[in-house]
């Protein structure tokens, strides 16, 4: 185990890797608690049971919040993806400068996603680039490893 866990310390690309993924876990947790806190300030909430010990709370929709859920819901259904094929990726023994290039790419590309979607409203297409930056980089690191593997 302890040979493992050396081995990982000293792999810049499983280093680069953890990061990241770092980043992008920190990312997604926040996002939970900033629905949470926008659902509370607007006193409005998704389930009967939410309300019960908040008097004028109501079960409704709320733009602000539901802008704030569906940025999460998008990095849920885009991240857990890019995590999964980037650990494949780092298996074809790319370069390092490539990788550490796609990993802050797909990073920082996430991270303007949600602020044009959810912090400061920008006009499309802004973000469709953000969004198509990481899926295009998910593409290539998967097609990459399925290549590599074949």
């Amino acid at each position: 185990m302890a040979q493992i866990v050396s081995e990982v310390l000293n792999n810049p690309l499983l280093r680069a890797y953890f990061f990241y993924a770092s980043l992008l876990v920190l990312k997604m947790l926040f996002m939970s608690l900033w629905t949470g806190t926008k659902r509370m300030k607007t006193k409005t909430f998704s389930s009967p049971e939410d309300i019960v010990r908040l008097p004028k709370a109501k079960v409704s929709t709320n733009e602000n919040v539901e802008r704030v859920r569906r940025a999460h819901l998008n990095d849920v259904e885009n991240i857990p993806i890019f995590l999964v094929i980037s650990l494949g990726y780092i298996l074809t023994n790319p370069s390092y400068a490539v990788t550490l290039l796609l990993f802050r790419a797909y990073t920082l590309a996430r991270y303007i996603h949600t602020f044009v979607y959810a912090i400061y409203v920008i006009p499309q297409p802004a973000r469709a680039f953000s969004w198509g930056t990481g899926y295009a980089i998910t593409i290539y690191m998967a097609v990459s490893t399925l290549s590599y593997f074949w």
